[in-house]
């Protein structure tokens, strides 16, 4: 009796350990930053141009209105009224004590241009200031409102790539002042990436976002698309839209992969079943093929439906 207790003891912890180590699983719903932008169809405002007190104009290393590309900022104030035109001001009437300036400030309201990006800034360390346009991302303090920043963001780096035919390349043609930092060692700035952090985002994510922008804007002239207008109901059956369902689980499983090719399980995150994704790349790894939904988080294309 007391060796039958004893198992039954075991099984309990056991079957405890198993619970456990399955509730601590995050399953995802479909509510990224992304989704929540493409799903509702939120409009990026218009780029305002309203050139500002900075009095260098200093061509790029390839000369006048040729940048590289776009450094992507955050300002680092997390005060409410740190919005784009309040931050504008502020480097207008700064710029020559802080020795800091930027071509535009975006909020979730605002777009502002303060210098015009055929000269460069700075805002960078020398090497990138001669290289890139650099815009500046203000705080916000609801979801909705960093999804609209985000937006808004994501609409200025892709006009700007389009307005000097540069392609959409990330880590190349869109940096951010983190990567800047680690390949000239000009400044230790590592924004935005502590900021999208706060949000549950990435630089990862606003690449995707970007180029979802970028390549509506180069094919039909408006972000969303030939049918650029606001939905009723979010959009689940677009081409770069995919289901999701896992009939044997209470959740669909995903996985990250490695630098060598090979994937690995993804313990603590999953998505909710019958959820609809925004994917934008495909990858086969040991003859299974995979959507990306997210940073380096895959889902199997067995589970799409």
């Amino acid at each position: 009796m007391k060796q039958k207790r004893v198992y039954f003891y075991i099984f309990l912890a056991s079957f405890i350990g198993f619970f456990i180590a399955l509730s601590n699983v995050e399953v995802v719903q479909a509510g990224t930053v992304n989704d929540y932008i493409i799903s509702n169809r939120i409009q990026p405002v218009k780029i305002q141009n309203k050139e500002g007190t900075f009095s260098h104009w200093t061509p790029y290393e390839h000369g006048v209105g040729k940048p590289e590309g776009v450094v992507i900022h955050e300002t680092a104030d997390d005060h409410a009224t740190a919005n784009a035109a309040n931050e504008a001001a502020y480097f207008n009437n700064n710029w020559p004590k802080i020795s800091a300036y930027v071509h535009a400030f975006v909020d979730n309201n605002e777009i502002i241009n303060i210098h015009n990006t055929d000269y460069g800034v700075w805002g960078a360390g020398a090497t990138a200031n001669a290289k890139y346009i650099q815009v500046e991302l203000c705080h916000t303090h609801d979801y909705d409102s960093f999804a609209r920043s985000i937006a808004n963001d994501a609409y200025y780096v892709a006009s700007k790539l389009i307005q000097y035919n540069l392609p959409d390349k990330p880590e190349v043609t869109i940096v951010s002042h983190d990567q800047v930092s680690k390949m000239y060692h000009e400044t230790d700035h590592t924004d935005p990436v502590g900021y999208f952090n706060n949000w549950g985002y990435s630089m990862y994510q606003l690449y995707d976002m970007i180029g979802y922008y970028y390549n509506n804007l180069k094919t039909t002239g408006d972000v969303y698309g030939a049918n650029g207008t606001k939905p009723t109901n979010p959009v689940t059956n677009s081409a770069n839209t995919i289901k999701v369902d896992n009939t044997a689980g209470n959740f669909v499983p995903i996985v990250a992969f490695n630098n060598d090719g090979t994937t690995k399980r993804v313990m603590n995150r999953a998505l909710a079943n019958n959820s609809a994704w925004y994917t934008d790349q495909v990858k086969t790894s040991e003859g299974v093929v995979y959507h990306r939904v997210a940073t380096n988080e895959w889902v199997a294309a067995t589970y799409v439906i």
